[in-house]
């Protein structure tokens, strides 16, 4: 009787040994996130020395034709911890977009117009668009040193997107050099599309972006 008393006592003991390494275990998981920002370092964008570049295209009877321009900044943050960039929050300006390939200055403010508008990114209801670094991390492949990932937000849906970039990081700034890169307008609720005799414009369109960010 005293063994078995025994044998039964050694397992309830093994029993809440196990329940108390997998609770350490599951607690020390949840906060790593918020630890990493924590500790990190902020820098603020330079709005003037940081650009997006973008570009769509239209296909009309099988020539590809393209439009490009830029877009403002509004304001932005990136962390840094242990020399590295780890995180940040970007916000664009979506009443910025401008087109500077056309010339005649009325026709690029129609397009201008078109794109702001409902048919596209419908810039009075939705004045911003946002993306949040969620994860970076080295690459030694092509010519970019990093892959950027993140939740970007146009028109309110986020969708996961991911850039390779050219990072590098200093004590008093933190330079981001992305690689064109194709979006698809389409996940965002860009739907818009013209009547098929006057081509047809293409789901992706690219964006290109360069940051500087200074020390706070």
């Amino acid at each position: 009787m005293k063994k078995y008393l025994v044998y039964f006592l050694c397992i309830a003991l093994a029993g809440i040994s196990v329940s108390c390494k997998n609770e350490k275990e599951t607690v020390k998981n949840e906060p790593a996130k918020e630890e990493s920002v924590a500790d990190s370092q902020t820098f603020t964008i330079n709005k003037e020395q940081s650009s997006i570049d973008w570009k769509g295209y239209k296909i009309f009877k099988s020539e590809s034709t393209s439009h490009f321009g830029t877009m403002d900044f509004l304001e932005g943050d990136i962390n840094v911890k242990d020399g590295k960039l780890v995180s940040g929050k970007l916000v664009i300006d979506t009443k910025s977009i401008t087109t500077t390939d056309i010339e005649d200055k009325e026709l690029a403010a129609k397009l201008d117009n078109h794109l702001k508008n409902s048919d596209f990114f419908d810039v009075e209801q939705f004045p911003t668009a946002t993306f949040e670094i969620t994860n970076v991390t080295p690459s030694e492949q092509g010519d970019y040193n990093s892959i950027i990932e993140g939740n970007m937000t146009i028109k309110g849906i986020t969708k996961a997107v991911s850039f390779n970039a050219n990072i590098k990081v200093d004590t008093e700034q933190v330079s981001i050099y992305t690689e064109p890169t194709d979006i698809d307008r389409t996940e965002f609720g860009v739907k818009f599309q013209l009547p098929i005799k006057d081509g047809i414009i293409k789901n992706e369109f690219t964006l290109q972006v360069a940051i500087k960010a200074f020390n706070k």
